[in-house]
C-alpha cells in the first residue's frame, strides 16, 4: 500500500474540523477545483498546454487524490501510443509525397474559380485528415492554400477558414483520425463495451462534412471588404524555378538529345569527351530507364553515357551550331517544353549560391575549380552587376566576389554545398523545393503499408495499436521514413496534454464525481427523451470545449456521458459518438486546437471572425448529429 503524502495528511487533519458532508465530498471538491485552475490556466495563462497538463498531474498526486501509479497512468494507455504511431504514419505519408500528391491534384482540378477551390481544399484535407494527423494536414496545406491565392488573386482569408474546418471535420470521417475518437473508444473499453469499429464514425462524418463544404461556399465572402473580395494579382511571389529561367537568360539555351546507336557518346565518359572545351556544351543531367520508369540522374565528370539516354543540354550557341553537334555526334533532338523543369523538380533542382566574402575562389574560373567534379552540381548562370553574365564560355569567367552562381543538381548536392565548403552560402531555394518529398520513390511502399493498417483496423484481425506499429515497422523497413524522422514527427506536447488530463476522469470516477454530475443529470433530464439528453451532451462538449483541447474535452465528458445513457436506460453508443462528433466541433474560438490557431496570422483572422463562422456551423453540425446518430446507433 502506498504512502498517504504529507499533503494529503495534512488536508486530512483540517477535515475533522469541517461538517460531514464537506468531509465526505472534499477529495471531490479538490478535483473540480484542480480542473477549474486548469480550465482558467488553459484559457488565460501563457504556460504551454503541454507544462499545464504536467503541472495538473503534479497537484492531484501531492493533494492524494490519485497515487502515482494512477496519475501517470495515462503514459501506460495504448491510445497514447497508438496516436505517437499515427503521427509517424502521417509523416511517413508526407515524406514520399503522396501528401503533395494530393495537392498537385487539387491545384490541377481547381482552375482559378474559388467554389471548386475551396470545395477541393476541403474535401483534399478532409480525406487526407482521415488518416493522419489534423494539424499535419493543415501544415500542408497553408502554403497550397497560399500559393493558391497568389495564382488566382483570390484573397488568402477566403481560404484559410475553409481548410481550417475541414481539417476539423477530419476527425470525424476514421476512428484513427484524432485523439478524441480514440479517447471515447478507451472509456467504451474501461465500462467493459464493445469499442466502435474503424469506420463506425464515417456516415456521421460524411453527412458534416457536405453540411460543412455547403456552408463554407455561402459564406465564403463574410470575412471580407468589398475590395477583398475582388481578385487581384498584386500579393508578392515567391521565385520559382521558371522565374530563375526567365531571370538569368536562360530561355533557349536548354535541349534535349537521345544518344543513337554507333554514337561516339557512347560508353564515353562526359569529361573524357571534352565538350565544354570543343563545343560549349555542358550536360545538366541525363533520361535514363531504370526499372520500368525514366527517372532524371544527376551527373558528374565521370558520368558514362550509354545508349538511348536522353540527354539535358545547355548550349547558348546558335540553332545552326546545335544542329551540326548533333549530327556530328548521332544524336536526335527531343522536344523540350517550357514547364519541362517545373515536371522534373523533385530530381533535378536550382538554387542560387554567393560567393564568401573569404572565398579563395575569387579570380578563378569554373574549369580551374573543376566546380563539378568538386561538388556534383553545374552552374547554368552568373549573376553579376544587377544583371546576368552573357557568354559562350561561361566556365571561362573568372569569379568575382559579388557574383551570385545559378546552380543545377539534385538537391541534396545543393544543399550539401553550403555544409561541405566556406566558400559559398545557399541564398534561397525556390519555391519549388517545398514540394520535394525526400523519399518520393518508396510512395507505392507507403501506399501498401497503410492499405496494410487500414486493413488489420477494419478487420480487427489485431488490435489498432498493433496494426498502426505493425505499419510503422513496416515504414522503416521500406525506407519511408528513418527512425530520426520518425522521432521528430511525434507531437510531444499534444500526447503530453492527454496524459496530463487522463488523470482528471479517474479523479472524477474515484471521488464519485462522475456517479454525482451523472444522478444530477439523471433527476434534471429524466422528464426530456434520449434526443433532448443527446443535445445536452453537445452543448455540453461544445461549452467546454471553448476553453480547453478538444481532448481534454472528450476525456472529460465521455466517462458521464456513457453512466448516463446506461443509467437512462439508453445503449449508450449514440452518447459515445456524440461526445466523438462534438468535441470534433470546436468551431468557435481560435484558442483550443493547434489547427485554428495555425491558420490565425496567415488567414489576417481576429478572434471575432471564429465566433462569427463558428456559430452558426456548431448548431448545423449539432443538427446533423441527432438527425444521423441514431439512424446509426439506435437508442
Amino acid at each position: 500500500m502506498e504512502h498517504l503524502s504529507p499533503v494529503h495528511n495534512l488536508v486530512s487533519s483540517i477535515t475533522q474540523f469541517l461538517p460531514n458532508n464537506i468531509i465526505e465530498y472534499y477529495q471531490l471538491i479538490t478535483v473540480c477545483l484542480l480542473l477549474l485552475i486548469a480550465i482558467l490556466m488553459f484559457s488565460f495563462s501563457k504556460l504551454r498546454m503541454d507544462i499545464i497538463a504536467l503541472l495538473t498531474i503534479t497537484a492531484i498526486t501531492i493533494t492524494g487524490v490519485l497515487t502515482p501509479t494512477e496519475a501517470l497512468s495515462g503514459f501506460s494507455d495504448p491510445n497514447i501510443i497508438l496516436i505517437a504511431l499515427l503521427f509517424v504514419i502521417g509523416e511517413s505519408l508526407v515524406r514520399t509525397g503522396i501528401s503533395y500528391k494530393m495537392s498537385e491534384y487539387i491545384l490541377k482540378i481547381a482552375g482559378k474559380n474559388d467554389i471548386r477551390i475551396i470545395t477541393c481544399i476541403m474535401l483534399g484535407a478532409a480525406l487526407l485528415g482521415s488518416i493522419m494527423s489534423s494539424t499535419g494536414v493543415v501544415a500542408i496545406f497553408i502554403p497550397v492554400a497560399i500559393s493558391i491565392a497568389n495564382h488566382t488573386g483570390i484573397h488568402v482569408k477566403k481560404l484559410m477558414m475553409p481548410l481550417c474546418i475541414a481539417a476539423l471535420i477530419s476527425g470525424m470521417m476514421t476512428l484513427v483520425a484524432t485523439a478524441p475518437n480514440l479517447v471515447v473508444n478507451s472509456e467504451l473499453n474501461r465500462s467493459a463495451l464493445t469499442e466502435f469499429s474503424f469506420f463506425s464514425i464515417t456516415p456521421i462524418g460524411i453527412g458534416v462534412l457536405i453540411v460543412g463544404v455547403t456552408y463554407c461556399l455561402l459564406t465564403r465572402n463574410w470575412l471580407l471588404t468589398a475590395e477583398q473580395i475582388t481578385p487581384n494579382n498584386t500579393q508578392p511571389q515567391r521565385r520559382k524555378i521558371t522565374d530563375l529561367i526567365r531571370d538569368y537568360k536562360l530561355i533557349g539555351r536548354a535541349h534535349r538529345a537521345q544518344i543513337l546507336a554507333g554514337s561516339p557518346f557512347v560508353g564515353r565518359t562526359i569529361d573524357g569527351l571534352h565538350l565544354r572545351s570543343k563545343h560549349g556544351v555542358n550536360v545538366i543531367g541525363i533520361e535514363r530507364w531504370r526499372k520500368f520508369h525514366k527517372v532524371l540522374i544527376p551527373v558528374n565528370g565521370c558520368t558514362e553515357f550509354r545508349e538511348n539516354d536522353i540527354l539535358l543540354l545547355d548550349m547558348s550557341h546558335s540553332e545552326a551550331d546545335y544542329r551540326t553537334f548533333l549530327t556530328t555526334n548521332n544524336l536526335e533532338p527531343k522536344i523540350l517544353r517550357g514547364e519541362y523543369f517545373s515536371e522534373q523538380v523533385k530530381q533535378v533542382g536550382m538554387a542560387e549560391v554567393a560567393l564568401l566574402p573569404e572565398s579563395t575562389l575569387c579570380g578563378k574560373t569554373l574549369n580551374e575549380i573543376d566546380f563539378r567534379g568538386k561538388y556534383f552540381l553545374t552552374v547554368i548562370g552568373i549573376w553579376r552587376n544587377h544583371a546576368p553574365v552573357e557568354t559562350n564560355n561561361l566556365f571561362q569567367e573568372r569569379l568575382e566576389m559579388s557574383d551570385t552562381l545559378l546552380v543545377c543538381g539534385d538537391w541534396s548536392s545543393i544543399q550539401k554545398l553550403q555544409t561541405r565548403t566556406n566558400d559559398f552560402v545557399v541564398l534561397d531555394y525556390p519555391a519549388d523545393i517545398d514540394d520535394i518529398a525526400p523519399a518520393s520513390s518508396q510512395a507505392p511502399a507507403a501506399l501498401i503499408n497503410l492499405a496494410i493498417m487500414i486493413t488489420l483496423m477494419v478487420t480487427g484481425i489485431v488490435p489498432n495499436v498493433v496494426a498502426a506499429l505493425i505499419a510503422c515497422l513496416l515504414m522503416g523497413a521500406t525506407r519511408c521514413i528513418d527512425m530520426t524522422n520518425a522521432y521528430k514527427s511525434i507531437h510531444w506536447p499534444t500526447l503530453i496534454l492527454i496524459i496530463g488530463m487522463m488523470p482528471f476522469a479517474l479523479a472524477l470516477n474515484k471521488t464519485g464525481g462522475i456517479s454525482l454530475i451523472s444522478a444530477w443529470l439523471e433527476v434534471h433530464l429524466s422528464s426530456f427523451g434520449p434526443y433532448m439528453v443527446l443535445t445536452f451532451i453537445f452543448l455540453l462538449c461544445s461549452t467546454i470545449g471553448l476553453f480547453i483541447s478538444n481532448t481534454a474535452t472528450a476525456i472529460l465528458i465521455a466517462p458521464i456521458a456513457i453512466d448516463l445513457a446506461l443509467k437512462f436506460g439508453y445503449s449508450p453508443y449514440p452518447f459515445a459518438m456524440t461526445v466523438a462528433i462534438a468535441t470534433s466541433a470546436s468551431f468557435i474560438t481560435p484558442v483550443s486546437s493547434p489547427i485554428k490557431t495555425m491558420v490565425v496570422a496567415p488567414g489576417g483572422y481576429s478572434f471575432g471572425d471564429f465566433v462569427k463562422i463558428g456559430v452558426p456551423l456548431t448548431f448545423l453540425v449539432m443538427a446533423v448529429d441527432i438527425a444521423l446518430v441514431p439512424v446509426f446507433f439506435p437508442f
